[in-house]
């Protein structure tokens, strides 16, 4: 009988403790998620020049020890700062990832240096 009640103890016991930590485990996995669609929503940015533009996508080239292209689709409520946006303008791409694509949100044009 002894060993019957000191087995109850400790189911219980164990039962207390699983439900006291299975909260914790379902509150880190929603900041988990919450951190991740945070990531998601963040805005981006790349820097580099622009070599290929039309209506629906604009490419911009980074060159240096890294070079790499990237092809933004426009957003349609994209806004344009700083001058007017061309192919060989030096531009930085402010970008959200949709679907596992680079949506521009925001273009700024640099100054072209004055040579």
């Amino acid at each position: 009988m002894r060993h019957g009640r000191t087995w109850a103890a400790l189911l219980v016991a164990l039962t207390l403790a699983t439900a006291m930590t299975a909260p914790v485990g379902i509150a880190r996995a929603a900041a988990a998620q919450s951190t991740a669609k945070a990531k998601k929503q963040a805005l981006h940015q790349f820097t580099g020049v622009v070599t290929a533009l039309n209506e629906t996508s604009i490419t911009v080239e980074k060159s240096g020890k890294k070079p790499k292209t990237m092809v933004f689709t426009r957003h349609a409520e994209m806004n344009t700062q700083g001058g007017e946006l061309e192919r060989e303008s030096k531009v930085t791409v402010y970008y959200r990832d949709e679907d596992g694509k680079p949506v521009a949100r925001k273009v700024v044009v640099k100054e072209a240096d004055g040579s």
